[in-house]
């Protein structure tokens, strides 16, 4: 039987066409992919065997359409002659395919392999992310810790009422607070001693800088040094007794050149303590006084009593009678002394009771008003008006702006000023009462001393050193201060302090 020629060549050309063109598209297809992701091995291998394949079917296409055009043709000799060349490129390109083909299993472990050290490489990554975001989280928390702590030290650092001072160990400020800054009267520097601020050197604030030296000796030494009492000079000339504690960090094998220093100012406490030997004197004295002036009181009574008598008795003009004055006189001045004395040594009965200073004042000022007229001392008053009365002893009261009005007068012997003013505390408690002058002024050495009994820089004969010691009593007894500022030169500023009490008090002492 044989079958119809028509069909087979028909199925013969179009199969060959459509075995070419399939596999140019699977070449076209493996290539895209490849393109996508050249790294893959996966389309690497596909895209050879796409090649591979498309060889085949090029010869074995191509081989099948020159057969069937030839054999139509009648050109069967040609055939004949091209076929074998054309089976054996069929061959090698089926062999090639083949060829590809086995190493599939290879190229399949190979991508397995690939995928597995992805999956490791992928967790690994997100193992390194995740580890990454604590250590951030970590190192954020950390860094947030530090800057409360930081904030938290800074403030102590800036709001302590002592000095924090860091030094190096040649002097030099390397950082110091604002009350530090206050202290030694250096505001203006930089407070984080910068590059371009000046340099400032702790040392030079010493009075003596011998102690600077053995203060560094010791913390090289020692590592730390705990209230030690220093004195220091602000840059205004202000003088200022501290107590110093500083420390340097050591360890075992080197010792740092940063000291850590704390300087308390207790200047005041040093002043206290002085007010407090102050009075201990004064009580000593007062008690030494009160026996002196009973033993001399009585004789000078007598004595002034005779020569009273004797002066009766002689005619004016006489000789006598002159010496008898003279005598008068003295004996008069002794006994003022004595009962000075006594004021000062002892409590004598005190009757408190509702007063004005103003009235106080303004009736000693009527008394000594023309004895500062003739000196032409000029007396400037400004009273308060919302001070209150006070419950004060009027009498003793006259007595302590009586001495220091007059005190004020022999400090500026003539053409000067005196002013009076009384101020109502800003506490409600405590009236402020101060009497300034143009005089010569205390020196710094005396003062000290002004309110030690017998103590006077008066010429002898204006004074008996008394006066500031009595006046100083009196505004005790009150449970006042009595305070002074003076210079030089510039004159003096006496201030009585005086409480504000609701009732009369009546006190009473001994009346020896």
């Amino acid at each position: 039987m044989t079958l119809p020629f028509l069909p087979i060549f028909v199925v013969d050309l179009l199969g060959s066409a459509l075995m070419i063109f399939f596999a140019g598209a699977c070449v076209r297809l493996s290539y895209g992919l490849h393109v996508q992701d050249r790294e893959n091995v996966l389309w690497v291998y596909l895209l050879m065997v796409s090649h591979a394949l498309a060889v085949f079917a090029v010869s074995r296409g191509v081989g099948h359409i020159a057969k069937q055009l030839l054999l139509l043709g009648g050109y069967r000799d040609i055939w004949d002659g091209l076929r074998p060349y054309s089976g054996s490129l069929n061959t090698i390109s089926f062999c090639v395919v083949g060829a590809v083909t086995l190493f599939f299993e290879r190229i399949w472990k190979v991508y397995q392999q690939i995928l597995r050290d992805r999956h490791a490489l992928r967790e690994a990554h997100e193992n390194l992310v995740s580890l990454n975001k604590r250590l951030e989280d970590a190192v954020a928390e950390r860094t947030a810790e530090l800057a409360r702590s930081e904030q938290k030290f800074r403030r102590i650092f800036e709001a302590s009422l002592d000095m924090i001072a860091v030094v190096a160990s040649d002097g030099t400020v390397l950082d110091m607070n604002p009350a530090g800054r206050e202290m030694l009267g250096i505001d203006g520097l930089n407070p984080r001693w910068g590059v371009g601020a000046e340099r400032v050197s702790f040392g030079t604030f010493f009075a003596r800088p011998e102690e600077w030296e053995q203060l560094k000796e010791r913390l090289q030494r020692e590592c730390s040094v705990a209230d030690a009492e220093i004195d220091l000079v602000g840059r205004d000339g202000r003088e200022i007794s501290a107590l110093l504690s500083a420390a340097s960090q050591c360890d075992v094998l080197e010792k740092t050149a940063i000291f850590h220093l704390v300087v308390k100012d207790i200047s005041q406490r040093k002043a206290m303590q002085q007010q407090l030997l102050q009075a201990d004197k004064l009580a000593s004295i007062g008690q030494l006084a009160a026996g002196v002036a009973h033993e001399i009181n009585n004789p000078l009574g007598i004595i002034l009593g005779y020569t009273q008598l004797l002066i009766r008795e002689e005619p004016e003009g006489t000789e006598r009678r002159e010496d008898l004055k003279t005598i008068e006189k003295h004996t008069r001045t002794c006994k003022t002394i004595v009962e000075d004395l006594l004021s000062f040594a002892r409590r004598s009965h005190t009757k408190k009771e509702p007063a004005s200073v103003r009235d106080i004042i303004d009736e000693v000022l009527s008394v000594v008003r023309h004895n500062l007229e003739l000196r032409r001392i000029e007396v400037e008053t400004h009273f308060d008006p919302q001070i209150p009365a006070l419950v004060v002893d009027k009498d003793k009261l006259r007595q302590v702006f009586m001495n220091l009005i007059m005190n004020a007068q022999q400090a500026i012997g003539k053409d000067g000023r005196i002013s009076i003013r009384t101020v109502f505390g800003d506490d409600g408690k405590h009236v402020h009462v101060s009497v300034s002058d143009t005089g010569t002024g205390i020196e710094p050495k005396h003062l000290p001393r002004i309110f030690d009994p017998f103590f006077t820089t008066k010429s002898t004969g204006e004074g008996t050193g008394l006066g500031l010691s009595v006046s100083y009593g009196i505004v005790k007894d009150h449970g006042g201060e009595i305070l002074v500022e003076s210079e030089p030169g510039k004159g003096s500023v006496f201030t009585v302090l005086l409480p504000v009490t609701a009732e009369p008090v009546e006190s009473g002492g001994r009346d020896d």
